[in-house]
């Protein structure tokens, strides 16, 4: 059975959160990288387009630069979901830290005024 479904393979240990959200900075790094070789080309493609003369060449820059500003478009969109993920992840970072905060003072005896979950 295990050539049809293959075995079990050994997992390190899981990782936490603090690894998820600096692998997903490290995307977004990578995104910001070819966000800034874009506009690279955007700026070449303004200035061919300002020496060129009205018709099928400069119409030939212009479709190339309006390519490459979607695709520029596309990686901004996702930028900002990656860092709205690492947002989201260090949230739940806090919360977590906040609730093992809370449940060390339960144990040592000292109840804190703010502290509602035994209540």
């Amino acid at each position: 059975m295990k050539r049809v479904f293959g075995a079990k393979k050994d997992e390190g240990p899981p990782s936490s959160v603090q690894d998820a959200s600096d692998r997903i900075n490290k995307r977004g790094e990578n995104v910001d990288e070819k966000i800034r070789r874009l506009d690279v080309q955007l700026a070449r493609y303004k200035e061919q387009f300002k020496k060129m003369r009205p018709g099928p060449a400069q119409e030939a820059v212009k479709a190339r630069a309006m390519r490459v500003l979607k695709q520029k478009r596309m990686y901004e969109s996702q930028r900002d979901m990656l860092y709205n993920q690492t947002f989201s992840l260090d949230q739940v970072a806090f919360a977590a830290e906040g609730h093992n905060d809370s449940q060390e003072t339960h144990r040592t005896g000292h109840i804190s005024r703010f502290c509602c979950l035994c209540l």
